[in-house]
């Protein structure tokens, strides 16, 4: 587990959201989005842990039985611009 460098809370108009962190440094980063819906800061599960509000990892990292590790969702930024495109995955 690493420590998040960067946070950024965005509320949604529609489908598509973009998201912009200024200053990064070269290195290797991973993504992890949750979709918050009831704004308790935390992902809430059901039954058996399944997740009930959406989530996403960087590369698509797949997820098993809990986050995906580092380097399954690690990417390089090097200088300049880098983009991630990350899919969100809803389970109920």
């Amino acid at each position: 587990c690493k420590k998040a460098s960067a946070n950024s809370v965005v509320v949604t108009a529609g489908k598509t959201v973009s998201v912009t962190f200024s200053g990064v440094k070269p290195g290797r980063y991973a993504i992890a989005l949750l979709h918050d819906e009831n704004n308790n800061n935390k992902a809430d599960r059901a039954l058996l842990m399944m997740p009930k509000e959406g989530f996403g990892f960087s590369r698509d990292a797949k997820v098993r039985m809990g986050p995906p590790k580092f380097d399954a969702a690690a990417f390089t930024v090097e200088a300049g611009t880098s983009h991630q495109t990350i899919r969100m995955r809803y389970m109920l």
